[in-house]
């Protein structure tokens, strides 16, 4: 559930008044810290492109690909061998709320969607930099993002894809 809001918010970027590319590709660092102080940091690799693709390649504590096209999320656990499918069931999309997020200082917006706020930051020079949320069980999530490459126009469907051996499990949701 953390991904499909965390996809969601970044997919909303594209049409808010932050401006992101057509497309771009980033190393990212994650954190999540529960109600308990207990830490989890994860890293990897991500994509976006034509405004709703996603691919997050995480790479460390764990091998696990988060896949998006806007209808449908696959999640692609590499040590289970296992991929999930999920259909969103509701619009990822909530750039109204974007639209209307607030500067809140220099490079910082804050923008609200049901009940969370959800803080971004921009480099110096406008590019996304991280981005703060607390979800929906109380654990804050950071991910700062790390050479940064803003692009033009679509990346190939083929490296928005999840990969995976047929061998692995599959589960439709």
């Amino acid at each position: 559930m953390k991904q499909i809001l965390l996809l969601g918010l970044l997919s909303s970027l594209a049409f808010s008044q932050i401006h992101l590319p057509e497309n771009f590709k980033a190393n990212f660092s994650q954190s999540i810290t529960s109600t308990k102080n207990k830490v989890i940091h994860y890293s990897g690799k991500v994509r976006f492109s034509n405004k709703k693709d996603f691919k997050w390649s995480y790479l460390k504590p764990t091998k696990k690909e988060v896949c998006t096209d806007g209808l449908e999320i696959m999640v692609v656990d590499h040590d289970l061998e296992q991929v999930s499918a999920y259909y969103v069931s509701e619009d990822l999309d909530i750039s109204k709320v974007l639209s209307k997020a607030k500067l809140h200082s220099k490079n910082i917006y804050v923008a609200k969607h049901k009940g969370v706020s959800y803080t971004i930051q921009l480099d110096s020079r406008k590019r996304l930099h991280s981005l703060a949320y607390f979800d929906t069980l109380d654990n804050k999530v950071q991910i700062a993002f790390r050479n940064m490459k803003y692009g033009k126009g679509k990346l190939s469907k083929k490296s928005m894809l999840c990969n995976y051996p047929a061998s692995y499990d599959m589960i439709r949701r």
